[in-house]
């Protein structure tokens, strides 16, 4: 959902259209003390594994189990320079995973020391944009220990966006939208004499990218990979995130499949194929047999529509569907005026589909530029009693935006990555769905979401999922809705205007009701800045803008770490502040390990409940509670219960039940690392 001072501050926002694997080494732990020795000889210092940038013991059985383990670039060997950490938006660091990463002058090099048998990697970077926009090229030398130098050409043509909501490709675009409220002058630019200077490029963000590479052989632990900026014909600059190292299974093959190539397919990517799928995908149907995409890269430029299928892949590094995104000569009925690669599900105006299973290959789209109209996202319509697994979902609006009424879609085993918008989202009626061990990285959006505009979404779960790096919006969040649960995930370092989990009465949404569960997530390094408010939200975060929340809202087994502002937040926008609470929320059995400022900031009437939540390295009052800023001798209107067992000394007699120790902007005392409890 995006985050503009007219929709997140009125509650407007834009309709928007329909719509592998990688902490798996969840066992293995931080490095081995020492150094290791290369295949050549050589030493290398030990590697360190990470999740999230953290510690793997600190999320033991949280998050999505992948087929990859974390290496951040800060904790290798490098000629470079370390960057961050820094919170702050439209900053590299900011938005690096861990909030720092490594910055490669030509010449330069950062080099990673396996964990364990690899044979690819996924690299995360970052480099400059062409001086007017859309876009550069550069190559990144590869050598694995001793072995001869390999050439990845990075492309920043999917990064670097600019400007307010929904962003452009222009560095040297004026503002789009003159006549809203920015923080940087304090003001409406248009209705401000003299004008205010505006300095540009403005907002630069989304700055990263990432690329695969299968090395072509199977290196053991201890090896070392070196990334090398070339001294020469390179980027001015290269940063370097995270590299991610796997071990692939070989290709898969599926006996007793229909072949697509038996109708014309081309697996070299040169032609179009779209026609092709079309008449595989409708003889699979007939034939009741599985699909079959052997490995290769196949064009297709175009939606295909799915109903009662199964496709299957070679698996997601082998089999790569890709295409071009196209504009169309007249917009669509739904407003689209660009098509591209996607695997669609009939309207649920129609009937949708049913009994559709993708499985094992990936999808590369062309999306560059925002346009909520356009339905240029991997996967869409809807889907009912049908199942999405192992797939790689990259470069496309959305990774997978369901409009229902629809039921039953089950969603595993999947990476989504550089998203323009959101990685996932149930919109208008999605029902008894999930989303499990899926991994999502540098959305543009919430990674996932449930929408339930027109129709409520109901008895839903996102479980076991991990949630990096969202630029805008949330890593989690559900916008009304009946009986969803979220539980067991892991969300780290969102960026701007949202945090890790929102709960949000807004954008149109049927309210919440019967009961909601977040139960046994962490995130980390949340709770930001909100830059339209000028103050700092919480990790999790409750806002009663479009009505009350008072669904029965358990919050239990969480872990809120290294908060850059608070841990909790409830909130209700100001001209609606008096309208609208938020009550019938229970915390319980929380480990909240650093806030900026408080454990919780209540900036709404209302009351909440608070059982066995310990607190430490706290950075300023417990509870700021401000209510709904009357300020009366009957103190907030917020009301806080204390049930016992709230250890770490923030929630002290004298603040209950409702003393008002309101200071929305305290100085902010950043915490120390987590550590285990």
């Amino acid at each position: 959902m995006h985050r503009s001072v007219s929709a997140a501050m009125a509650g407007r926002r834009p309709r928007r259209p329909l719509a592998q694997l990688v902490v798996a080494a969840t066992t293995v732990a931080l490095a081995v003390p020492g150094a290791s020795a290369t295949a050549a000889g050589r030493t290398a210092p030990a590697p360190v594994v990470t999740r999230a940038g953290l510690d793997p013991a600190l999320v033991t059985g949280r998050g999505a189990a992948v087929d990859f383990v974390e290496l951040e670039a800060e904790h290798a060997r490098t000629t470079g320079a370390v960057i961050g950490p820094d919170r702050a938006a439209y900053t590299l660091a900011g938005e690096a995973s861990g909030r720092r990463a490594v910055r490669l002058a030509p010449g330069q090099y950062v080099e990673f020391t396996l964990p364990r048998a690899t044979n690819a990697i996924t690299v995360r970077y970052s480099i400059p944009d062409s001086p007017r926009g859309g876009g550069s090229t550069a190559p990144l030398h590869v050598t694995v220990g001793p072995g001869p130098t390999r050439t990845m050409t990075l492309t920043s043509q999917y990064a670097w966006l600019y400007n307010q909501y929904p962003f452009s490709n222009d560095p040297d675009a004026g503002l789009l939208h003159p006549d809203w409220w920015i923080t940087e002058c304090s003001c409406v630019p248009a209705d401000t004499t003299p004008s205010p200077t505006i300095t540009k490029p403005f907002r630069p963000h989304h700055f990263y990218d990432e690329q695969r590479l299968l090395l072509g052989h199977t290196y053991r632990a201890g090896e070392t990979v070196r990334l090398t900026a070339p001294a020469r014909g390179g980027a001015a600059w290269t940063v370097v995130d995270l590299l991610d190292a796997h071990l692939v299974a070989p290709p898969r093959v599926v006996p007793g499949a229909v072949n697509v190539l038996a109708f014309g397919a081309d697996p070299t990517g040169r032609r179009e194929s779209a026609d092709a799928f079309d008449r595989a995908v409708a003889y699979a149907r007939r034939a009741h047999r599985t699909l079959y995409l052997p490995p290769g890269t196949y064009q297709v430029n175009r939606h295909l529509v799915v109903d009662d299928v199964t496709i299957a892949g070679a698996g997601s590094w082998y089999t790569v569907v890709r295409g071009r995104e196209v504009a169309l000569r007249t917009p669509t009925p739904d407003g689209s005026v660009h098509t591209g690669v996607g695997f669609y599900g009939r309207d649920a105006a129609d009937g949708g589909s049913s009994n559709v299973h993708l499985a094992d290959f990936a999808i590369e789209g062309d999306v560059r530029e925002r346009v909520d109209t356009d339905q240029v996202n991997a996967i869409g319509g809807a889907l009912n009693h049908s199942t999405i697994d192992g797939l790689y979902l990259h470069h496309t609006k959305v990774g997978m935006w369901f409009d229902g009424p629809m039921t039953d879609v089950r969603i595993t085993n999947t990476v989504i990555a550089d998203q323009i918008a959101d990685g996932v989202n149930f919109h208008t009626g999605v029902t008894r769905s999930s989303v499990s061990h899926t991994f999502v990285r540098n959305t543009g959006d919430d990674g996932l979401a449930m929408w339930s505009e027109q129709s409520a979404n109901a008895h839903n779960t996102f479980d076991h999922n991990t949630v990096q790096s969202p630029v805008l919006a949330n890593g989690i969040a559900l916008y009304g809705g009946t009986d969803n649960t979220i539980s067991n995930n892991l969300v780290a370092d969102p960026v701007r205007e949202g945090s890790a989990i929102q709960v949000g009465s807004r954008f149109g949404a049927e309210p919440f009701t019967g009961h909601l569960w977040i139960t046994d997530n962490t995130t980390v390094r949340a709770g930001g800045y909100e830059l339209n408010w000028n103050i700092g939200l919480g990790a999790i975060w409750f806002y009663a803008l479009d009505g009350s929340i008072d669904a029965d809202t358990q919050v239990v087994g969480d872990a809120f770490l290294d908060n850059t502002y608070n841990a909790i937040m409830l909130v209700s926008d100001w001209p609606v502040k008096d309208l609208h609470a938020i009550s019938n929320v229970h915390f319980r059995d929380i480990r909240i390990d650093g806030t900026g400022t408080s454990v919780v900031s209540a900036r709404a009437s209302g009351s909440a409940s608070f059982a066995n939540v310990d607190a430490r390295n706290v950075g300023a009052v417990g509870v700021n509670n401000c209510g709904s800023f009357h300020f009366t001798p009957a103190g907030s209107e917020f009301t806080v219960t204390d049930l016992g067992g709230n250890d770490g000394g923030w929630l002290v007699p004298w603040l209950l039940p409702n003393t008002i120790t309101c200071d929305d902007r305290p100085p902010v005392v950043p915490p120390p690392a987590p550590a285990r409890w």
